[in-house]
């Protein structure tokens, strides 16, 4: 009887062994698995890093040289006016124009050859803004008017 004992405890141990050793392996498949998944995320996430800084700089870059060509415009060749006669505003547009201001008040123009004219400097690609869509809107439906505002002094 000692021997079936001694049959049925090793065949026992055997089993034990047998699961331990496949589950570790089995661990360790997994494991390995879930390690390479890992790195990939890892190279994606730096990939991903690394064009989003070059996007950044990219569009940080476009936004310096449009500020910079919209406060040399003046002295450009595509800008059809004096420079004396436009104002830098930045926002919502970044002139305003008045074309024929400067002759007419060196007494060289007259006061009806004046005009006042929006102007928005872009580069590139860039696009008016929906702002800036609703101000030519105004514009061309003669949304446009001119006043005085008087301030007395007195009373503050």
């Amino acid at each position: 009887m000692s021997l079936w004992v001694a049959m049925l405890i090793g065949v026992c141990l055997g089993v034990v062994i047998t699961t331990v050793v496949l589950s570790n392996t089995r661990n360790g498949k997994i494991k390995a698995e879930y390690e390479r998944y890992i790195a990939e995320l890892e190279l994606e996430h730096q990939q991903a890093l690394a064009m989003a800084k070059k996007r950044s700089v990219n569009t940080s870059r476009a936004v310096l040289k449009g500020k910079m060509a919209e406060q040399l415009a003046p002295i450009m060749p595509e800008f059809h006016y004096l420079p004396s006669d436009a104002k830098f505003l930045g926002d919502p547009v970044d002139y305003v124009i008045f074309n024929g201001y400067s002759e007419f008040r060196d007494g060289e123009g007259h006061a009806d050859n004046i005009e006042v004219i929006l102007v928005d400097i872009k580069s590139g690609g860039a696009r008016l803004t929906k702002g800036q869509q609703a101000i030519a809107q105004a514009i061309r439906e003669g949304r446009v008017r001119f006043e005085t505002i008087r301030i007395d002094f007195e009373d503050i």
